[in-house]
């Protein structure tokens, strides 16, 4: 591989992480609840839509950007372009992704009076949330230390 391509990696794990949280919300679909006609719908949070047809582009983009990137990323670990390291980073960044995706659809749903999924997704959903992140930072501090370490031993 060539130097050029291997400093792309960071862009495709990039890719990967952003394009996540989108396919996921364009997976999960519209959670509003269905109503007869007349019935108005509440919202906590009004949702966010091109209308279907751009939101199904969208949705299919991203899917294929984050199918591509991972597929590139794997491809990259096996040949030994990208440390397997790396991974412990990029897991809990993509259920990270996968969780907020969720979570917006859950927020943003239309309900009859009070949307009690909603309430539920910010006190189970933000801790884990938290956890995710908080583990995906540790595993990269640990493999910059890591990397410092041995470079610092070498060095002297």
């Amino acid at each position: 591989m060539t130097k050029q391509r291997a400093k792309s990696l960071p862009v495709v794990a990039l890719v990967l992480i952003l394009a996540t949280p989108v396919a996921s919300w364009w997976l999960v679909g519209d959670l509003s609840e269905e109503v007869a006609e007349g019935v108005e719908l509440d919202y906590g949070i009004p949702p966010l839509s091109l209308d279907p047809l751009g939101d199904g582009v969208v949705g299919v983009l991203a899917c294929i950007a984050a199918i591509r990137a991972l597929a590139l990323l794997v491809s990259a670990t096996s040949s030994r372009r990208l440390d397997s390291r790396w991974w412990l980073v990029l897991l809990p960044l993509v259920g990270a992704g996968v969780l907020v995706g969720f979570a917006w659809r859950v927020l943003t749903a239309g309900v009859i009076g009070a949307n009690i999924g909603g309430g539920l997704t910010i006190i189970f959903g933000g801790p884990l949330l938290g956890v995710l992140l908080i583990a995906a930072a540790a595993a990269a501090l640990q493999i910059r230390w890591s990397r410092v370490r041995r470079n610092g031993s070498n060095s002297a």
